[in-house]
């Protein structure tokens, strides 16, 4: 006889930010971390002696990788919170590798767990305080007063923008960040639709004004408050608004430097009901599925098109017993306006004036791009926006390298309408390796078909800029 499954659901979400740059107020990405757990707890509607009980039972705890300072995090989160206590060993503790695509993953993987009652309360978290570690390093305070000892050595921010090229054929030809990869993407699917490098410019300008209008709004993301940057100002190349790499000026790429965390806590509906938790705080995860394209970025079919991205997308949705057309709300990773505008183009949704939203948050350039933990994020804020009756069901895509690794998971008010339980294993493979990549030759030699060329740095203006990036395919 088989075992009766659970059904997952989200019961907490919390989210915190800490905007204060200066170095006496540098609060460290375990304190964040615990403080949005914390709300996570508090968000579950439980009064206190409740709420304690519930924290008792977390038997799983999963943690996002992070950029600023790298420690234990799932040691230190279950010390802090009394985990365990003789039965420590049974707790499941997970930190993540690097990668954007990771808390949509570990969302999906924890809500496995609960269905297959290999956790009882499962918590899911990550934080960043880059903008305190920048203030720290050039105030010469490294390490910050009263944070937790690393396990290994600090000296400098990480950023995979500005971290040096590996040596690979990449590397020979200058190319190889995340800062050039996605203007690779951008550059060959505005050749692919035949646009005008000013009507991709002017496109991406208006989808990066949407989405700083929607951070504006939010309060949690780093820009709350401020003025949201404008079609013009995101298109108009100047001082303030360099080109980093064509066609994207700093406006149109991520913005890292801030102070944030989110918690997300899952649990069964079994447990849920025991403890008095409300059933309008039950969000429903319905499944989720990621894959990732080769790492060595000449060794992909293309560039107008992700098969990672596509394919991800597509088990998401087979999995949750899903079509396209039942997502009322959507949040893209936007590191890049390249990634939903791939998204987009593969579901058949327009990139411009879309009537879903395409983001909950406002993207990495006007939320702040939260190192690996952006989609988390973007989960705790979907999970508000759902129980607030703001859709019925909503889908996170999760991105990270240079879309390289991609995870999505769908959510809903509801169960999932075919009755079966939450799916036992990811659909994808871990890797897209069914696809045909060209011949590569380290050496150029002959003829060939130019798929893409593109300055690293000119103005959108110019029609015929003389490249200084090719990538082609021999013919």
């Amino acid at each position: 006889m088989s075992k009766l499954r659970n059904t997952p659901v989200i019961v907490g979400v919390g989210d915190i930010v800490n905007r204060s740059k200066s170095i006496e107020d540098a609060i460290e990405p375990l304190q964040l971390m615990i403080s949005a757990i914390q709300n996570a707890i508090q968000d579950s509607g439980l009064q206190a002696a409740r709420s304690a009980e519930l924290q008792s039972q977390i038997d799983s705890v999963d943690v996002v990788q992070s950029w600023t300072w790298p420690c234990d995090y799932p040691t230190l989160i279950a010390e802090r919170l009394a985990l365990g206590g003789d039965g420590e060993s049974r707790l499941h503790l997970h930190l993540s590798d690097h990668g954007g695509n990771q808390p949509a993953k570990l969302v999906d993987e924890a809500a496995r767990r609960i269905s297959l009652g290999e956790a009882k309360v499962a918590v899911v978290t990550g934080g960043e305080a880059l903008a305190s570690l920048t203030a720290c390093v050039k105030a010469g305070q490294i390490p910050p007063q009263n944070w937790t000892a690393p396990n290994r050595d600090i000296r400098e921010v990480f950023s995979p923008t500005t971290r040096e090229i590996q040596t690979s054929l990449g590397a020979k030809h200058a190319i190889g960040n995340p800062i050039h990869i996605y203007p690779l993407y951008e550059n060959s699917f505005r050749a692919h639709r035949n646009q005008s490098i000013k009507d991709n410019h002017a496109e991406s300008a208006k989808l990066y004004a949407e989405f700083a209008q929607v951070a504006e709004r939010n309060p949690i993301s780093w820009n709350f408050g401020s003025k949201a940057e404008t079609e013009q100002s995101i298109a108009t190349v100047e001082k303030r608004n360099r080109m980093i790499c064509l066609p994207y000026p700093l406006l149109m790429n991520a913005f890292n430097t801030v102070n944030c965390a989110a918690a997300c806590i899952l649990t069964s509906t079994e447990n849920a009901r025991r403890l008095g938790i409300p059933s309008e705080k039950w969000i429903y995860p319905l499944g989720g599925g990621g894959t990732s394209d080769s790492g060595e970025f000449w060794k992909r079919p293309s560039f107008w098109w992700s098969p990672s991205i596509s394919r991800s997308l597509d088990a998401a949705l087979d999995v949750s017993a899903l079509r396209p057309e039942d997502i009322d709300i959507y949040d893209f990773y936007s590191c890049f306006p390249i990634v939903p505008k791939l998204a987009c183009h593969h579901l058949g949704i327009p990139i411009l004036n879309s009537d879903k939203p395409l983001t909950l948050l406002g993207g990495l350039t006007s939320f702040g791009g939260a190192g690996n933990n952006y989609s988390l994020h973007a989960i705790t804020e979907m999970t508000r926006q759902l129980r607030a009756g703001k859709g019925k069901n909503g889908l996170v895509l999760a991105n990270g390298g240079w879309i390289t690794y991609e995870h999505v998971i769908c959510l809903s008010r509801s169960p999932r309408s075919d009755g079966l339980p939450y799916p036992d294993e990811d659909p994808l493979p871990g890797s897209v390796t069914d696809v045909q990549i060209p011949r590569i030759a380290e050496q150029a030699e002959g003829a060939a078909i130019v798929e893409v060329s593109f300055p690293l740095a000119a103005s959108p203006e110019s029609e015929d800029p003389v490249p200084s990036a090719r990538v082609g395919t021999s013919h």
